[in-house]
């Protein structure tokens, strides 16, 4: 089964377009998509999308980058949409010292009150982390063996990836697999044991090659299996078995 684990289908790169770029996901091979929530308003959508389309799920959360459009009680709104038998993970979530966006003090603030959301309703979280390695597994340490986390669009090396292994966490790798500018992603990848991480595409982002520089679609996530497939000398059966048996493992009701 070819699971597309992140996804924003909310966003308006796909409207008026969803139908099709569903479509063409199925024709890929594609059985599911977890549409992923930036925002209270963006989580609200992609659990309508999910009540809507068969294929899709929905995580919900607040990205760090959008902590300073969102007001101080974001993180107590989305609770009810926990509820929701399609709602499968709380994210994305995280800290972004990249750009840094409403400070940082604001960022951990919401990742803690995510963390403790998700916690309360037995959920795993999305993590987006970026410029903030120390951080961020800081953030997570009291919650080993409490709740998991996968660090998608995952571009660290394989000494990063183990140390969230050994908590029991996981990564996901998006098309960037595919640059020949992204030595390290590839070479943590090859290298990882089965059920260590998933595939996603983070469309409209990070098309893989060779549509990269093109709006990215869950359609692509298949080509992001194939390479990874071919870097773990594994065929694109086993990897797409694997990938999917910790995908089911790790989302609510997958």
């Amino acid at each position: 089964m070819l699971i597309d684990t992140h996804a924003h289908l909310d966003f308006p790169d796909f409207a008026g377009e969803l139908p099709a770029v569903l479509q063409r996901a199925a024709e890929a091979g594609v059985r599911c998509i977890i549409s992923i929530g930036t925002g209270v308003e963006s989580s609200k959508r992609a659990v309508a999308l999910a009540e809507r389309h068969e294929m899709v799920y929905a995580a919900v959360g607040v990205h760090p980058c959008n902590v300073s459009v969102e007001p101080d009680d974001a993180v107590g709104q989305l609770a009810p949409l926990l509820a929701h038998p399609k709602v499968v993970a709380v994210g994305e979530c995280g800290l972004d010292y990249y750009h840094e966006t409403g400070g940082a003090a604001r960022q951990k603030t919401f990742l803690q009150q995510q963390l403790e959301l998700a916690a309360a309703h037995g959920l795993n979280v999305i993590i987006h982390q970026r410029a903030s390695w120390d951080d961020t597994l800081a953030a997570l340490t009291p919650w080993h063996g409490r709740l998991r986390a996968v660090f998608h669009c995952f571009g660290e090396n394989r000494a990063r990836a183990d140390e969230l292994l050994r908590h029991n966490h996981l990564v996901s790798f998006t098309g960037i697999v595919t640059f020949k500018n992204a030595p390290v992603a590839r070479d943590t990848v090859s290298g990882l044991p089965d059920g260590a991480f998933m595939v996603e595409t983070d469309c409209p982002y990070l098309a893989p090659v060779p549509h990269r520089g093109k709006r990215c679609e869950p359609a692509f996530v298949r080509r992001t299996a194939e390479a990874i497939a071919a870097l773990r000398g594994q065929s694109l059966d086993d990897l797409l078995a694997v990938t999917a048996a910790a995908a089911r493992a790790f989302f609510r009701g997958l």
